[in-house]
């Protein structure tokens, strides 16, 4: 792959995940401050990503890999994308808004598989080439939380991240990305002809592989992990955001840079830990995360708090990433990409789906009638939560028991 094209892909995951990042991280400080919105509807909001997750197998399996290049997809769900944010970002109904941000999720989230087939079609050797272009898209994440806070913040008086003005900012990027998909290179949908079915599409025939007793506690354990994970996605910025810390988007982009940084040493431990304990340490950082959120001391707030925002590359990698290069190696190669899309469903579909929502309950549940909020409780939940599943799989997961999985 020459320089060019390098640089056209780098371009193209940069603006995808700039755009997640654009609203993601400060909608929920936008929902509890601007608009007044309780736990129960921010929570339901953040579950949008989830469920979209669930239906994106569906349209990308039905639509763009069997009808329509991949560019000519990306160019009408972005442009679609790109509208629809900017009308939830005028609106102030919880039930309304859900509803909105669920059409807008369902455009975005099947393009997160798209970029990848485009990306993939240009490569000579994925493993060696993939990586150095997918950065790219840590990158735009990071720098979509420093344009909030050194740039929009100087637009409007008070926190920028308690206006819509961020998602808008979304919607802006969504119709750059969709003007950019039109120069992007021809990519054929991949499956033209062929009959795809529903097993297909939601990676069913990985469930041949849950015979396998730690594959199937790999399979729980990755579930319900996601419960106690969703917490930090949905509450994190607002807890931040009460202790008027100042930049929060900034500084909550720190946690992607380290998750850039634990990539790169991957290979190391995992040479020498093996996955099981790589997964452990991933769930443990979890664990570590919420305590410090819970029990920091005033006086150590700083640190406690740029710790637990640290965490993230060794929360999302150590656990995330070993386990796609676990199912990936466990995995029969026929049915290989069924069983990632498989453990995609389950995880940041039906794990997120659940978290979102209880995140949101017990939220509420923690939020006085005067508007006080009871961080120390809320983060104990899941770090209990999180704590339990660590305990579940190291008694239960056998690494060696792993190795013999098979589709047979």
């Amino acid at each position: 792959m020459n320089m060019n094209m390098k640089v056209r892909l780098s371009a193209l995951m940069f603006l995808e995940f700039f755009i997640w990042g654009a609203w993601f991280v400060t909608m929920a400080t936008y929902l509890f401050d601007g608009l007044g919105f309780e736990g129960a509807s921010v929570g339901a909001a953040y579950s949008t990503t989830a469920w979209a997750a669930i239906i994106a197998p569906f349209f990308v399996g039905m639509i763009a890999d069997k009808f329509f290049n991949a560019e000519k997809v990306l160019f009408v769900t972005h442009l679609l994308g790109a509208g629809v944010m900017w009308y939830a970002s005028s609106v102030t109904d919880p039930t309304t808004f859900f509803w909105v941000l669920l059409a807008y999720a369902v455009c975005y989230m099947p393009t997160i598989a798209l970029v990848n087939t485009v990306a993939f079609s240009q490569m000579e050797n994925v493993e060696k080439e993939f990586p150095g272009i997918r950065v790219w898209g840590t990158i735009g994440w990071i720098v979509a939380g420093l344009f909030i806070t050194f740039l929009l913040n100087g637009m409007v008086e008070g926190n920028v991240e308690a206006t819509a003005i961020p998602m808008k900012m979304a919607a802006a990027a969504s119709l750059i990305l969709a003007i950019y998909s039109c120069t992007l290179p021809k990519t054929a949908p991949p499956k033209s002809g062929e009959q795809v079915t529903i097993s297909d599409i939601l990676g069913l025939d990985a469930l041949k592989l849950m015979k396998n007793r730690s594959f199937a506690i790999f399979v729980i354990s990755s579930l319900l992990i996601c419960i106690p994970l969703s917490f930090y996605y949905a509450l994190a910025n607002p807890f931040l955001n009460s202790f008027e810390w100042g930049n929060v988007a900034a500084k909550m982009s720190l946690g992607q840079a380290s998750e850039v940084l634990f990539m790169l040493v991957i290979p190391f431990f995992f040479a020498r830990l093996g996955v099981k304990k790589m997964l452990l340490i991933g769930m443990l950082a979890w664990v570590g995360r919420y305590l410090l959120f819970a029990f920091g001391g005033t006086e150590m707030m700083g640190l406690t708090l740029y710790g637990g925002i640290l965490l993230h590359g060794i929360c999302y990698d150590f656990f995330f990433v070993t386990g796609m290069i676990y199912v990936d190696n466990k995995a029969p190669k026929e049915i290989r990409a069924s069983a990632q899309g498989f453990i995609a469903m389950v995880t940041y579909g039906i794990g997120m789906v659940i978290g979102s929502n209880i995140a949101g309950q017990v939220s509420a549940k923690y939020t006085s009638e005067s508007g006080a909020v009871d961080w120390q409780s809320i983060w104990l939940i899941p770090g209990a939560m999180a704590f339990v599943v660590v305990i579940g799989f190291a008694l239960l997961f056998k690494e060696k028991e792993s190795e013999s999985v098979s589709s047979e």
